[in-house]
């Protein structure tokens, strides 16, 4: 999620709008001239102002089309997985200036939300929310622990399925003269889910799944972590413990050894919420493939 759209909508909009306005006020070319004598700005702008205005309101303000580019969601959020954001659900906001003009609502643990990333704010992430303003997020050898409470954690059973599997990981360059075919890539999707681990997380309302890896605990290469967290050094990452600031938040990715997240890069400000992910619409698999629906439902 790497381009915010709205770089194009906003100005587009306003533009035509301009033009639409000035002709309603002074220039008068449709009344006086007829539809399909007037310019062709003035007709783009009667046109296509109305539409626009329509979806840059319901895109801001309202409900947002996402696709998720990456693994670090699995298995709430598969690569390819286009999701509808509730853009209300934590303070309405004008486009392209993210000022909060209406506090409508803030995270709670477990929504899983969308943000503009701390590092290079022209890009969204999408995680879980963990830590809350003042909380206190620790970790030991696999239990999550908030303000000195365990989160409830069960080991699960869980089949993934395997064409969404072969996606985890995406054919082509991985590094300088390295690359991966499809077929390379969905073996080792599959290689990796032979050792993954997964687990029911309830945190509040949010009941959801996370995955583990095997022996792999990419904690131990956190930079935040190890600036934050003296135990992450000494216990190899499996150990962990940190102070979450007011009005900022700490997520995670539900991959959990595979989500450069909050560990990663520190915390989210409240100024880059973008909104809640809610529901799942469509799949769209790599490649020359067509959209499906299956996987369609409320997001946990």
């Amino acid at each position: 999620m790497d381009f915010d759209f709205n770089l194009i909508l906003v100005p587009l909009t306003l533009g035509l709008g301009l033009v639409w306005l000035l002709d309603k006020l002074t220039l008068k070319q449709r009344k006086t001239r007829g539809r399909g004598k007037e310019s062709m700005l003035v007709r783009w702008a009667y046109d296509f102002f109305p539409v626009l205005a329509v979806v840059l309101v319901v895109r801001s303000f309202l409900i947002e089309p996402f696709n998720i580019p990456s693994s670090s969601m699995v298995p709430t959020l598969y690569t390819g997985d286009f999701i509808a954001v509730n853009k209300y659900a934590y303070g309405v906001r004008l486009p392209l200036s993210y000022n909060k003009v209406l506090g409508s609502g803030s995270p709670q643990h477990g929504d899983v939300a969308v943000f503009r990333y701390p590092d290079n704010p022209s890009i969204y992430y999408i995680k879980r929310v963990i830590g809350l303003p003042g909380d206190t997020v620790s970790y030991n050898d696999g239990l999550l622990t908030i303000n000195d409470v365990p989160v409830d954690t069960q080991p699960v059973d869980f089949e993934a399925d395997a064409e969404l599997t072969a996606q985890l990981y995406p054919a082509g360059q991985i590094a300088p003269g390295q690359v991966l075919t499809e077929a390379e890539a969905a073996q080792a999707g599959q290689e990796e889910e032979a050792q993954a681990q997964y687990f029911q997380e309830t945190q509040g309302d949010n009941q959801h799944l996370v995955r583990y890896v095997g022996a792999t605990n990419s904690a131990q290469y956190a930079p935040f972590l190890q600036q934050a967290s003296p135990e992450v050094v000494s216990s190899a990452g499996t150990q962990w413990r940190i102070q979450v600031p007011e009005n900022q938040y700490f997520v995670m990715g539900d991959n959990r050894d595979r989500s450069a997240d909050g560990r990663f890069w520190g915390f989210v400000p409240d100024d880059n919420l973008a909104g809640k992910a809610v529901y799942i619409w469509m799949h769209k698999p790599p490649g020359l493939n067509l959209p499906t629906f299956a996987r369609n439902g409320a997001i946990d």
